[in-house]
């Protein structure tokens, strides 16, 4: 058996997620539509989704999508109320989500059993549905995305994203952005094509130890999960924040050569993210865009053009790809093994 490559499992199963999203769709489809029925009788007055680490980030996405597709107010729960705390929340009458990949986070596993005896309804997204946190659930939606060996996640986030939106589209009875998950897909292996774009970018994160990641709207987990891969893969302190909220303060740090990474697709915050593009350009940092759209890539430092997805609502599925791909290559430039980042292990048991 020849030699492992440091890094090799990271990108495979950055490859891999095309085929993923393939088979979320075509099998869990009927099962996102049948709990979207049961969620429009039951007709919730809110969603709490209970996450960590990368399905967290996970979650972020589903919080916009809920709340701009259906109405519903969303909660990101703390766990540690009920974990540490011991409290009793009400929540009879609400929808609870938990996200793990392993389905083995304690600290989720027990939010959702609280939840279900408080009288919520809930759901699992989780890459094993015979595990602790889909045998707590009411529901469980399955990930599809077969072993992950990295202790990066990257093919069970996008198919924890494909989830929600599937769910979330079928729940809005929106049968456009119903179809428009048969082309990410396409789209997904198009990203996969960035690789070239994404190299110089590589090179110039090799040798910084800072950086800042910034999108808004459904991006913003984008931005999130990207600097989450860039911290732990490759060991760059990348700092994400809304494009809003780097506004109110943090942008008094971006000095000359200074790298900013934005993820800027077409869609509503596209005017605002060209416009901090531009003056991010007067401060003459390094910036780093990812998008379709002429306007963002024509004032950006390194440019990563990405194919036109349709929906914005799905363009984080596609976006994250070249962060992905981004993180691996500056661990490897550095003489990391991202397979192995130092200090971490697959599953996190915090209760």
């Amino acid at each position: 058996m020849p030699p492992r490559v440091p890094g090799q499992r990271m990108l495979e199963e950055i490859r891999e997620q095309p085929g993923v999203l393939e088979r979320v769709c075509r099998f869990e489809g009927p099962t996102a539509a049948a709990l979207a029925r049961r969620l429009r009788v039951r007709r919730p007055q809110m969603v709490v989704l209970a996450a960590r680490g990368t399905s967290d980030n996970a979650a972020i996405y589903g919080r916009y999508l809920i709340e701009t597709h259906l109405g519903i107010p969303v909660s990101l729960a703390a766990p540690s109320v009920v974990t540490l705390y011991g409290a009793r929340l009400r929540l009879r009458g609400t929808v609870v989500i938990g996200l793990s990949q392993s389905g083995q986070s304690p600290d989720i596993v027990r939010f959702v059993e609280e939840a279900r005896a408080a009288g919520a309804l809930t759901v699992a997204i989780t890459n094993t549905p015979q595990s602790p946190l889909g045998r707590a659930a009411h529901e469980v939606l399955f990930l599809h995305a077969g072993p992950e060996h990295s202790v990066a996640a990257t093919k069970t986030y996008t198919a924890q994203l494909a989830l929600m939106s599937l769910l979330v589209a079928h729940a809005a009875e929106d049968l456009a952005l119903v179809r428009a998950h048969q082309r990410l897909p396409d789209a997904m292996a198009a990203a996969l094509g960035t690789e070239p774009a994404v190299r110089p970018a590589a090179v110039l994160l090799r040798r910084r130890r800072e950086c800042l990641v910034t999108s808004r709207g459904f991006n913003f987990a984008t931005a999130l999960e990207g600097a989450l891969k860039l911290k732990e893969s490759s060991r760059v302190v990348a700092e994400a924040l809304s494009s809003a909220d780097l506004l109110h303060g943090p942008i008094a740090l971006v000095e000359r050569g200074f790298p900013v990474i934005v993820t800027a697709p077409p869609g509503r915050a596209l005017a605002h993210l060209t416009h901090l593009l531009r003056g991010l350009r007067r401060r003459h940092a390094q910036t780093i865009v990812l998008s379709s759209a002429r306007q963002a890539l024509q004032v950006a430092a390194l440019p990563v053009p990405l194919p036109p997805v349709g929906k914005e609502a799905l363009t984080p599925h596609v976006y994250i790809v070249p962060l992905q791909l981004l993180a691996y290559h500056v661990a490897r430039l550095r003489g990391l093994d991202p397979d192995r980042p130092r200090g971490l292990r697959k599953v996190t048991r915090v209760l």
